[in-house]
């Protein structure tokens, strides 16, 4: 009884002495609000205030003026040409991501992580880099230029040159979006959906792909916006052709060095736009990634006692192959 009896003091104290430690996940409600009120202002200040300056200039010699200023035949064919551009790079950085996630999720090969790091290769590379190397390689005087001169073929400042270094500056956005949440999915609906016979095809557009949809959203999104505003690699392998090789990014640069504020703001209000639409589908498609995410890290705490594991992927590969 004594031994119980100090036990139970014991606890009574250590209980009390838990009650009296404040939280440590708490803060004072002055550093709250100091803390919330930095990270307001902050948010006022760098994206506020600069995209409703971008509108204030916009529309500063009026309604009419904006409509002309997008309405100018250069200003067209920037448009046209940045859409045709992203049409083409958006598309197969799509085929690509889903490729190059796949293979390297769920299958194990030699030079795995050579590809994964080469997947990133974009991100450490400066844009204008990036273009410098198609005008070395296609350039007048890179190694491909005398025989495309001589086959009348011309890359560099032309479109094909415009969608090449597009499409290398956003080849990862897809890609790494995918490749952690197929690994975090696992293989056992794909090996299920195999054992119950369902061809490489099948397999893929039934089982894989629909459980991926939410996350390969999410890389077009952000795909595309990064096409729609790339300028340095852009820039490079353009040429300024104005009404030919220029982008709406480079055309808003060309607007502002001639002065041109209002037209240059009135472009650019067109990539705001695009950025708020993309963040508004972000949002949407960032919530139900999220989802699937937590819905994959849940399936082993679901699956309940030895020998149930598989029942739940098979039932979804044998629904989805059926």
């Amino acid at each position: 009884m004594s031994r119980n009896s100090a036990m139970i003091a014991r606890t009574a104290v250590g209980n009390a002495s838990a009650a009296r430690r404040p939280d440590p996940v708490t803060e004072p409600r002055a550093v709250r609000w100091i803390l919330t009120g930095i990270a307001l202002l902050f948010l006022a200040l760098f994206l506020v205030l600069p995209l409703v300056a971008v509108f204030y200039q916009a529309l500063a010699k009026g309604v009419a003026y904006y409509f002309e200023s997008l309405a100018d035949p250069d200003a067209v064919s920037a448009i046209k040409l940045t859409l045709l551009t992203a049409a083409i790079a958006v598309p197969l950085n799509l085929a690509f991501g889903l490729a190059a996630s796949w293979c390297i999720a769920k299958f194990e090969f030699r030079g795995k992580a050579l590809l994964t790091t080469l997947i990133d290769l974009p991100f450490s590379v400066s844009p204008v880099i990036s273009g410098l190397i198609y005008v070395l390689m296609f350039g007048a005087q890179g190694w491909f230029g005398p025989w495309l001169a001589n086959h009348d073929v011309q890359i560099i400042f032309a479109v094909p040159g415009i969608v090449l270094a597009t499409i290398f500056v956003t080849f990862p956005f897809v890609a790494r979006e995918l490749i952690p949440l197929m690994q975090a999915q696992g293989n056992d609906e794909e090996e299920a959906a195999h054992v119950l016979g369902a061809s490489g095809w099948q397999m893929f557009r039934r089982v894989t792909l629909p459980n991926v949809k939410w996350g390969l959203l999410y890389g077009v999104i952000l795909c595309n916006a990064r096409a729609m505003g790339e300028f340095g690699a852009v820039s490079v392998v353009s040429g300024h052709i104005r009404g030919q090789t220029d982008t709406m990014p480079l055309h808003v640069e060309i607007l502002y060095n001639e002065y041109n504020f209002s037209a240059a703001f009135a472009v650019a209000s067109l990539l705001a736009l695009l950025a708020l639409v993309t963040l508004g589908l972000k949002l949407l498609a960032e919530r139900h990634l999220s989802a699937e995410l937590s819905s994959a890290r849940d399936v082993p705490a679901r699956a309940g006692p030895v020998g149930s594991s598989s029942a739940a992927p098979h039932a979804r590969a044998a629904h989805s192959v059926q």
